[in-house]
């Protein structure tokens, strides 16, 4: 009696279950969804209208309902097919990075002349483009002028510290307060299935006793799979294929191999200097100034300033560090005009630029430090872009033996060991005297010591330094060396050549040596770069070191 009062009363007020059913039913209808899909939401809506609005479970079932409906089932956005209207957008956007913007324009023209000559949409078809470098190279922000330039929707996933397989294929319904996974949300907040969606920080996915997100990232990543995707939540397919995925990453090693295979990677390896200023006259500079109150009139620099800035003030593979930085020059400059001590306009010059940031930082050291013989110059990449690694290698009274330190993990340590047989196996071609390795014990250092050090590229550094020492042949100052190097004294090849050359471009290295088999990696390298520098291509340490060491050895202090 009282259950049919309540009916009633419900009807008089217009919230009877039958309103709720067939709203529920008319957003069913509209959202067009694929046939699969909408059997299971007459399905979950049957059972709605059979246990009535008193039933604990309907609320679990209407908010699944309400995110089957939000998923954008029919809606795509009307794509801009246009190739060379692409590529202008882009180089609006950003300076260099012309891999990228021709794999863009390369996937543009492609699905245009599909489009144009009518062949079937396949469903394998979805690109996903991984793009890898150090950090403040423009990766992120390159997402979002892809969007533009396609006239897609843009959602941004930060993949940075996931641990929860749940983040990706979502949680099953039996849970309490179970949700979609992020790429169900992302077509969500997208209001298409065709958006641009943007992976960050690829590499840094964890996996513990939750599960392992980036094994359910192989199915979202392999254009074979991705069309039939399922969602644990929804648990329903989704077809992904029509979603441009772009991944980010600053290294390649802590991607796990399976998934690393189904990406197409792009790399970017740093700016040289020019291409630092004119992306800071082109893009930091002005938005610099808004950002600090100016007007563009109010302060001016030149193209020689920024240079000094970008080269004394940062050593960096992109350009954050170097936005900061004149970041604080401009807020100096807003506090003198603010304060009436100048009146705009403002010229920045070296003064100022010095009054503003402090002292220079960065400093070209290698002459100093390789004038003395036992220290070689290498190079080395790091998360950060390239850098310049010195090997000091000295030599003491005493137990025969190797110490090696300077924070070096096992790879490096054994280059240690392979450099020091090498030099002792080849005393004689050295012109080294054997009594120097009797009752001598040796160390090697590699500075900075609180950093962590690994990777075979620095064998023949460590030979040079260790035949430099012995030799008394100092090495040439102007010269960065990188390559691994076998018992046998052969030079294999490397990774990393181009970040590593523009490393030793901005340390003002002239020559580099470099394995031969790498000859082709130059290719990558700007012509500006390569013009400024000599390379030297060796097959065995013989060249290396020919290259590499002083003709004449140093006079001792007696």
């Amino acid at each position: 009696f009282l259950r049919k009062q309540m009916e009633s009363i419900r009807k008089e007020l217009g919230e009877d279950d039958a309103s709720v059913v067939e709203e529920y039913r008319t957003k069913i209808e509209e959202a067009g969804m694929p046939e699969h899909a909408r059997e299971q939401a007459e399905k979950e809506l049957g059972r709605l209208e059979r246990m009535g609005e008193q039933s604990a479970e309907s609320t679990v079932i209407r908010t699944y309902l309400d995110w089957l409906i939000a998923v954008p089932w029919s809606k795509r956005s009307d794509e801009r097919l246009d190739p060379a209207g692409a590529r202008e957008q882009l180089d609006a956007d950003h300076a260099g990075l012309e891999d990228v913007k021709d794999r863009i324009v390369e996937y543009i023209a492609v699905k245009k002349l599909r489009q144009e000559r009518g062949i079937d949409e396949d469903k394998r078809s979805g690109a996903i483009l991984t793009l890898i470098g150090p950090p403040g190279t423009g990766k992120t922000s390159i997402g979002e002028s892809i969007a533009k330039a396609t006239g897609r929707e843009f959602v941004r996933m930060s993949l940075g510290g996931v641990r929860d397989e749940a983040e990706i294929r979502g949680h099953r319904r039996t849970y309490i307060g179970a949700l979609p996974g992020r790429l169900v949300r992302a077509l969500r907040d997208a209001g298409t299935m065709n958006p641009v969606i943007m992976l960050d920080e690829v590499d840094k996915v964890g996996a513990d006793w939750r599960g392992d997100p980036s094994a359910a990232l192989l199915e979202v990543l392999d254009p074979a799979q991705n069309h039939s995707f399922r969602d644990h939540y929804l648990d329903v397919e989704l077809d992904l294929s029509q979603v441009l995925f772009i991944a980010t990453a600053n290294i390649a090693d802590t991607i796990p191999g399976p998934l690393l295979d189904r990406m197409e990677v792009i790399r970017f390896d740093g700016y040289t200097t020019s291409e630092k200023v004119a992306i800071a006259r082109g893009y930091l500079w002005p938005r610099q100034v808004e950002r600090n109150g100016l007007k563009p009139e109010e302060v001016t620099v030149s193209d020689e300033i920024l240079t000094a800035v970008a080269t004394e003030y940062t050593r960096e593979a992109g350009v954050r560090q170097l936005e900061r930085e004149l970041g604080t020059l401009l807020r100096k400059t807003a506090t003198r005009i603010a304060s009436g001590e100048a009146q705009p306009p403002v010229v920045i010059d070296l003064d100022a630029v010095r009054d503003a940031l402090g002292r220079q930082k960065h400093f070209q050291e290698s002459a100093i430090r390789t004038a003395v013989p036992g220290v070689a110059t290498g190079l080395a990449v790091t998360g950060a872009g390239g850098d310049v690694l010195f090997v000091e290698a000295t030599a003491m009274q005493g137990k025969p033996g190797l110490t090696l330190t300077g924070q070096l993990g096992d790879v490096m340590k054994e280059s240690g060991q392979i450099a020091l047989s090498y030099v002792r196996g080849h005393a004689d071609e050295l012109g080294i005297e054997p009594s120097a390795f009797e009752d001598h014990s040796f160390h090697i250092h590699v500075p900075a010591g609180a950093i962590p050090k690994d990777g075979p590229s620095a064998g023949v550094t460590m030979v040079t330094a260790l035949a430099s020492l012995l030799s008394r042949r100092a090495v040439k100052h102007t010269a960065g060396m990188t390559g691994e190097v076998t018992l046998q004294g052969r030079v294999l090849p490397i990774g990393g050549v181009k970040q590593k050359v523009l490393a030793a471009h901005a340390a003002g290295l002239t020559d580099v040596v470099l394995p031969e088999r790498n000859r082709g990696d130059l290719d990558d390298v700007p012509q500006e770069v390569r013009d400024a520098m000599k390379f030297h291509f060796a097959m065995t340490i013989d060249e290396v070191l020919g290259a590499a060491l002083e003709p004449a050895p140093l006079r001792s202090a007696a």
